[in-house]
């Protein structure tokens, strides 16, 4: 398996000139053809790679509900999310926060008014080989790991000498969950030398899989199916999510790899990343998704927004393994 040690700088995923020739070809955040209105005509929407696997699922319900409708969508890393809003290449951004004021005046100053939602609370999961032993870690010590203190398994837990040296293996370079681990548990201070990136988010399974001594940092989206609609069909899928029902769904993570439950500072009990726990706060490392618009009324670019907001598209959200911002089914929960 090939890794690339991730460097402190951010990159972007996508080079500007395939940006730039991606959107030219759909129109930016506009829309084309005769027919426009919120359920008909071409949007573009740019989000971070993290959440593809949720949004691909939110796109395919909304087309199959409204075919007269087709969001193009790209995935990129977070900084290239926010310059393509900011360069009006695209109306419709999904991000790991919302638009700071300056943001905001700017689009302003372009005649653009934004819009923004907080959609989910994504947790990161850890995964690891299931040949390795473990099965608790704390936050302490995923920090140690990060900042090369810890570099062998042994050190983690008595016993695992025979996987050796710890590989971090994380999506991008580039990606957001590198930034919040970054960020969260190490203070903006640099990896260590033990620290990887791939080129997705299937390749960090497929590191963790194939390497003993591999440790995954990904979305819990990635790991996490509905046993009540993973089987379905595209039209039964919709279908579904059309229903006006308050079925909780039935979350089982994918089992060729083991999931690790997490322990926060200081607390004894620890927690794997299931919707419940990500609600309570229990399990601890966790973010929020939001999702950002500037397009106008009467556009497929806002009848998107309005449904992924809504409440089929947090039903949809609720079927991935994240947390929606409208918890159901006992009563509407607004997470703050």
């Amino acid at each position: 398996m090939t890794y690339r040690h991730i460097k402190n700088s951010l990159l972007s995923v996508l080079p500007l000139a395939a940006m730039s020739l991606f959107f030219s070809c759909t129109g930016g955040g506009g829309h084309t053809g005769p027919e426009v209105s919120n359920t008909s005509g071409i949007a573009t929407l740019v989000c971070d790679a993290s959440f593809e696997n949720i949004m691909k699922q939110e796109i395919d319900v909304f087309e199959y509900i409204y075919p007269k409708a087709s969001i193009m969508a790209q995935y990129a890393d977070q900084k290239a999310c926010i310059d393509s809003m900011l360069d009006q290449k695209t109306s419709l951004i999904v991000i790991t926060r919302p638009f700071n004021d300056k943001e905001i005046s700017y689009m302003k100053s372009k005649n653009r008014t934004v819009r923004q939602s907080m959609i989910a609370v994504d947790a990161l999961a850890l995964i690891v080989n299931p040949e390795n032993s473990l099965n608790v870690i704390s936050k302490p010590e995923i920090a140690e790991i990060l900042s090369g203190k810890i570099t062998d398994w042994n050190q983690v837990e008595v016993g695992n000498d025979h996987l050796g040296k710890i590989e971090v293996v994380f999506d991008h370079q580039g990606s957001s969950t590198v930034q919040y681990m970054r960020d969260s548990l190490l203070n903006g201070a640099e990896f260590g030398s033990n620290v990887f990136a791939q080129n997705s988010p299937e390749a960090v399974f497929e590191a963790v899989r194939k390497n003993k001594n591999a440790i995954g940092v990904i979305g819990v989206s990635w790991i996490s199916s509905d046993m009540q609609t993973k089987d379905l069909s595209r039209e039964d899928f919709a279908k579904n999510i059309q229903e006006n029902d308050t079925t909780t769904i039935d979350q089982q993570f994918d089992s060729s790899v083991k999931v690790l439950k997490v322990r926060g500072n200081n607390e004894v009990t620890a927690y794997k990343p299931y919707q419940y726990y990500i609600f309570t706060g229990e399990y601890p490392l966790f973010r929020q998704i939001y999702m950002i618009s500037t397009s106008v009324p009467g556009t497929p670019g806002h009848g998107f927004y309005s449904f992924v907001t809504g409440p089929q598209g947090q039903k949809i959200i609720q079927t991935t393994g994240v947390l929606p911002k409208v918890v159901k089914p006992s009563t509407n929960v607004e997470v703050k």
